[in-house]
């Protein structure tokens, strides 16, 4: 049995890796986090620290080789720089970094691969996120040159839209809200905007393919299904799946900003990637969409709505 270190682990995408990876039983688990929301599951032993902290770090992280290190929560370069600096000289099997499909420049030539230019600078265009997709690009950049310098096999992953159980963003929860309430969702009109989408599960699973599978070592691979996915498509599957009828209400995108309704997509740009290039890699087949819209409803509907 091997030691798997996972960064992160409590939150969404994380915490489902750290369940499956701790049902399977293949590895002894080990996560660290700051232990904000404790885990308290059978096989996993929980490290309480700050990632910045490096002397806290290389007092608590314990001296194992790593058959692999999965890092949810490196955002930005000095997190992978510190999280080195405190592993040392320990054995890591493979390093396997969380990006975002975020790091691309925007583009209109669809659907964006992995080989499509990257951003180069902060975007300010984006308020609050400015800063996200730059500073990624800089931790993944960080992350090839400490795996370089180690001789670590490295994997990048670079999901699309999550969606799925523990989703903390206010993305798929805002509109079951509205389902189970019954009231019409807003929808932009003329719906221009394309997206695709990646469930939590297929997120979770890739990550542990990668941990275990050479195929994945020097690898940078996008994290998307096939489907194009717009607000008007993302109402009938919501119809689907929680079996109401929700006829949309059609507003314009600038009655939408001026009324300050916080749709939880762009209104008019496209979010269009590809994610042939993991699936040809490992046969890997994507969750469709409604099926994987269905087990968030179900879970959203037991757990999520008393959150």
């Amino acid at each position: 049995m091997g030691n798997l270190l996972v960064i992160g682990g409590s939150y969404f995408a994380g915490r489902v890796f750290v369940e499956k990876a701790s049902a399977e039983g293949e590895h002894a688990v080990f996560v660290l986090n700051r232990g904000n929301r404790p885990l308290n599951l059978p096989g996993v032993t929980e490290i309480r620290c700050d990632r910045r902290d490096l002397a806290g770090l290389k007092k608590t992280l314990p001296s194992l080789p790593w058959t692999a290190v999965v890092d949810f929560c490196a955002y930005t370069p000095t997190d992978v720089q510190l999280l080195f600096a405190a592993l040392g000289k320990a054995g890591i099997g493979r390093y396997v970094f969380i990006s975002t499909s975020s790091v691309y420049a925007p583009s209109l030539n669809l659907p964006v691969g992995e080989g499509h230019a990257l951003v180069s600078a902060p975007q300010p265009e984006l308020g609050p996120a400015a800063e996200y997709g730059f500073q990624k690009r800089l931790a993944e950049k960080a992350a090839f040159a400490q795996c370089g310098q180690n001789s670590v096999p490295l994997t990048v992953l670079r999901p699309t839209i999550i969606y799925g159980r523990y989703n903390y963003a206010p993305r798929e929860s805002w509109f079951f809200d509205l389902a189970l309430r019954e009231e019409m969702p807003v929808v932009p009109d003329p719906p221009l905007a394309l997206f695709t989408f990646v469930s939590v599960e297929d997120v979770a699973r890739a990550a542990a393919l990668c941990a275990g599978d050479s195929r994945a070592d020097g690898a940078v691979f996008n994290l998307a299904g096939p489907e194009l996915v717009s607000y008007t498509r993302y109402v009938e599957v919501l119809e689907e799946v929680t079996g109401k009828t929700l006829p949309a209400w059609p507003m314009p995108p600038e009655e939408i900003d001026a009324r300050r309704i916080p749709l939880p997509f762009p209104l008019n740009q496209h979010l269009v990637y590809s994610g042939d290039l993991f699936s040809k890699t490992f046969g890997f087949i994507y969750t469709p969409f409604s099926e994987g819209m269905r087990a968030a409803w179900d879970w959203w509907l037991e757990h999520g709505h008393n959150r």
